[in-house]
């Protein structure tokens, strides 16, 4: 595994029980011709490389399901392309189905509520951990909060057990393919990986606009 990749993925088959009952749905969701629409979803930490992928993403062509109410910031100055009512997943799985045909943003934490029914590409951004949580202390800081008193190897630990649930999860449902994508290697290979992206979603992007995405000088909270 290339450097900064987390622990190797550990398939588990779940019980179908593991579904929540409000997720469940026996009708898949269809085009007028009967073929079922793929909801495409770029997923990951905070901060792992989301808003990257999106951006790469929409230059590329793809429709992007996102209201704009997130706006750029020096965190994120070209901007972070979510959908505010995604967070409303767990309690409105019913929500998904505007996505049909797009890409959007769902954090980790809300994939665990994607509801079946569906066809899902997903794009999982992978970045070091030690990168993940200093980028988000530097966030936090800059918008002059209270950093949460935790230690730092609780939340690692956490957020690696997190990610374990995530993907045994998604490798035990067979609607949900998966492409877990290296944070680092967007930025030193993203040409590779565009292609990559498109070959796994099937559809035609223009490679060189998503290519055109990648800023290094972004690439600030890196590990030494």
């Amino acid at each position: 595994m290339r450097d900064g990749g987390f622990a190797g993925r550990t398939r588990c088959h779940y019980d179908r029980k593991r579904w929540p009952e409000h997720a469940r749905s026996p009708v898949l969701a269809n085009t007028s011709d009967g073929k079922a629409l793929m909801i495409t979803i770029v997923s990951g930490l905070p901060r792992s490389g989301t808003s990257l992928m999106m951006q790469m993403l929409a230059a590329g062509g793809m429709s992007v399901l996102s209201d704009g109410e997130r706006k750029a910031d020096p965190d994120n100055p070209k901007g972070y392309l979510e959908w505010e009512r995604i967070k409303q997943l767990p309690k409105e799985p019913s929500l998904i189905a505007q996505a049909e045909g797009k890409v959007v943003k769902v954090i980790s934490q809300l994939v665990l509520s994607l509801p079946e029914g569906y066809e899902y590409r997903i794009i999982f951004m992978e970045r070091p951990m030690a990168e993940v949580l200093r980028s988000q202390d530097e966030m936090v800081k800059r918008r002059g909060m209270s950093e949460a008193s935790v230690n730092r190897s609780v939340l690692e630990r956490a957020f690696q057990r997190h990610l374990i649930e995530v993907h045994q999860w998604l490798a035990s449902n067979a609607n949900m393919k998966v492409l877990r994508v290296e944070y680092h290697r967007v930025l030193g290979e993203p040409q590779s990986v565009a292609e990559e992206v498109t070959a796994f979603l099937g559809v035609p992007l223009e490679i060189e606009a998503m290519v055109g995405q990648v800023d290094c000088g972004l690439y600030r909270n890196r590990m030494k």
